[in-house]
């Protein structure tokens, strides 16, 4: 049963982290730029998008870390 829940959340994360990666504008824009004027009106100006979508990845990524360590310990 808590295998089924971790794994579960670990399939979220990956999702969510990788959602968050593409999202974020680089040096050519990325695919933030086909979200426009929509994502500004939510999150801001573009940089503030960008700062929290950084969070959020960064959230994201302890969670997939630490979801992993803890699958990979109960399946050795």
């Amino acid at each position: 049963m808590l295998t089924t829940i971790l794994t579960v959340f670990h399939v979220l994360a990956a999702v969510g982290l990788i959602a968050a990666v593409l999202l974020m504008s680089g040096r050519s824009a990325g695919l933030s730029g086909a979200v426009g004027g929509g994502a500004e009106r939510l999150f801001g100006k573009k940089r503030g998008m960008d700062q929290t979508l950084g969070r959020y990845a960064t959230v994201l990524a302890a969670a997939f870390l630490l979801t992993a360590l803890i699958l990979s310990a109960i399946h050795s």
